[in-house]
């Protein structure tokens, strides 16, 4: 659609977004599930909205979920050609002596790092992840620096990281909230290795070890991805299913035992999938609108959003929603690729639920000098009659 009048000030234009719903059926959404936990996360993982929460920034020893940072930072590190997968690790005495779970790698032994990798995540090995951790930064001490860098820029703004494994540390912790963002970032940006967090079981040294998330063999949608245990921090789990193709991360902190765990996040998963559906209406980078542009070289500039615009509402709540866009009534060259052009508002019935800002979705140049000089002119009249 494209802005014709010069004497609008705004750009208003109204959609039902959900049409293609408005036949599903509206439900009650009943409390969610209290679960025997310190702390537990429900979020969608495409829209990264949560769901369900209990003490979710409480800060708490995170066990061996820390390997999940670990194994981040791994795969970045992969992804970003510093280090390969077939390359040999050397086996360090300090690695080897790393109590609690273990991989069983040997001192002075070489590992690959696909190898040390899958033995971090399926395993949950201790000494694998100081291995790794020494292998990308030379000591396990400056690998935790990385580890936090890391965890600010992910948005994990509750925690804090001493070591790779998790063993007890007073300065070590983190949060179900952190957590989950954590996950989300594993799935997402990084999906061929994702893929490992499936993994039911590892042989490595002649020893065959099972994944410790009993969900993988209770659930087959579910296809990740950690779990944790001290005795400070109790019984932990961070699990990922998909259904519809819905994506759901679940995050439980603090249960008594395995099954515990496992039965906890169960319920947070069933919750959800039950109560709550997710759509993404525009993609990003899709053309939704064109505004008109004074003094460029060109007169029209596309409009979009610089993400997806996807949300997660209540089974059947869908149909109610409706988007308003608003452009900027004097754009004037130039304008660069991603300058914020407007808005985009969501709202359901009277409740605003959701906010984007439009973005050009090119660049336009300044236009010859007789062009800016008939725009500045027809812009003179324009401010002076509106």
């Amino acid at each position: 659609m494209k802005i014709t009048s010069f004497a609008k000030r705004l750009f208003l234009l109204v959609l039902v977004i959900a049409a293609p719903y408005a036949g599903a059926a509206e439900q009650v959404v009943p409390s969610p599930p209290q679960l025997a936990a310190k702390a537990y996360v429900l979020m969608d993982a495409a829209s990264g909205e949560v769901l369900v929460q209990n003490n979710g920034d409480e800060r708490l020893p995170p066990a061996s979920l820390t390997k999940l940072m670990t194994a981040y930072i791994a795969t970045l590190e992969i992804r970003k050609g510093q280090i390969g997968e077939s390359d040999p690790v050397t086996i360090s005495e300090h690695a080897w002596r790393t109590g609690g779970s273990r991989m069983f790698v040997q001192v002075n032994t070489q590992v690959s790092v696909s190898d040390l990798l899958h033995g971090i995540i399926i395993q949950s090995g201790n000494d694998a992840s100081v291995a790794v951790a020494e292998h990308i930064a030379g000591s396990e001490d400056a690998f935790a620096d990385m580890m936090n860098t890391t965890a600010a820029s992910l948005g994990m703004k509750d925690s804090h990281f001493m070591n790779a494994t998790g063993l007890p540390n007073p300065e070590h912790y983190s949060t179900a909230h952190d957590m989950a963002r954590l996950a989300r970032a594993i799935i997402y940006e990084d999906p061929a290795h994702y893929a490992i967090y499936a993994q039911k079981e590892f042989f490595w040294n002649n020893i065959k070890q099972p994944n410790r998330n009993l969900l993988l063999w209770r659930d087959k949608t579910v296809d990740g991805l950690k779990t944790g245990h001290t005795d400070e921090a109790g019984y932990c789990l961070v699990a990922s299913a998909v259904r519809d193709g819905q994506r759901l991360i679940a995050v439980v902190f603090g249960t008594n035992s395995e099954q515990a765990r496992a039965a906890e996040t169960q319920k947070l998963l069933t919750y959800g999938f039950r109560f709550f559906e997710t759509q993404t209406f525009y993609q990003k980078g899709a053309e939704l609108a064109k505004s008109q542009v004074w003094k460029g070289a060109t007169r029209e500039v596309k409009a979009g959003l610089a993400q997806d615009l996807t949300l997660t509402l209540p089974r059947g709540q869908a149909k109610k929603l409706q988007a308003s866009m608003t452009l900027n009534p004097q754009l004037v060259a130039p304008i660069n690729q991603g300058d914020v052009i407007g808005k985009v508002e969501v709202k359901l019935e009277d409740k605003v639920v959701h906010t984007a800002d439009l973005i050009a979705l090119e660049p336009v140049e300044e236009g010859g000098f007789i062009r800016r000089l008939w725009d500045s002119i027809r812009l003179f009249f324009y401010g002076l009659f509106n």
